[in-house]
């Protein structure tokens, strides 16, 4: 069987999904329509038409969300995400020209922020700013663990400067 029927099969059980546009392509079987081999023009209507049918394919989902990450060197990225409830759509703040020391745990840290934000309660603007905010942080210093703190995070989810405050 392959991996995308079997990813399908346990997506029916997720009341949350998270992941790149790779994943939802080759991992769900998803097609994203007009964005380049290259992923250096990410539309939001795209995402937003994508997890439109997410949501309607999946009954169960409450939310379905997208890290964007636009490449422009090694080590420059553009970063942000979108994601979609089954009422509205939500694009996050751009973080353009991210200088990245470490890009392994960037999804990672986006998942834990948006995350948090949803259980602590909060809009699921200030949710997804929390993951994008976190995901930056972690993808700009050493390491693949962020060790940011709250602070810095909702600090810089609130479009507020990143610099360490000790």
């Amino acid at each position: 069987m392959p991996a995308a029927d079997v990813n399908r099969r346990l997506v029916q059980h997720a009341d949350v999904v998270i992941g790149n546009e790779e994943d939802y392509s080759a991992a769900l079987g998803y097609v994203l329509d007009g964005v380049d081999s290259d992923l250096l023009d990410l539309d939001a209507a795209t995402y937003a038409r994508m997890l439109e049918q997410v949501l309607a394919d999946f009954p169960a989902l409450a939310i379905a969300a997208v890290t964007l990450r636009q490449v422009r060197t090694a080590s420059v990225n553009d970063w942000s995400g979108v994601c979609r409830t089954r009422t509205s759509f939500h694009q996050g703040p751009p973080m353009a020209g991210l200088e990245v020391f470490d890009r392994i745990g960037g999804g990672d840290s986006f998942v834990s922020g948006l995350t948090y934000g949803l259980l602590q309660g909060s809009d699921v603007d200030t949710a997804l700013a929390f993951g994008i905010a976190h995901g930056a942080l972690a993808m700009t210093t050493p390491g693949d663990t962020s060790m940011a703190t709250l602070a810095e995070v909702r600090r810089l989810a609130a479009g507020r400067s990143a610099r360490v405050i000790r």
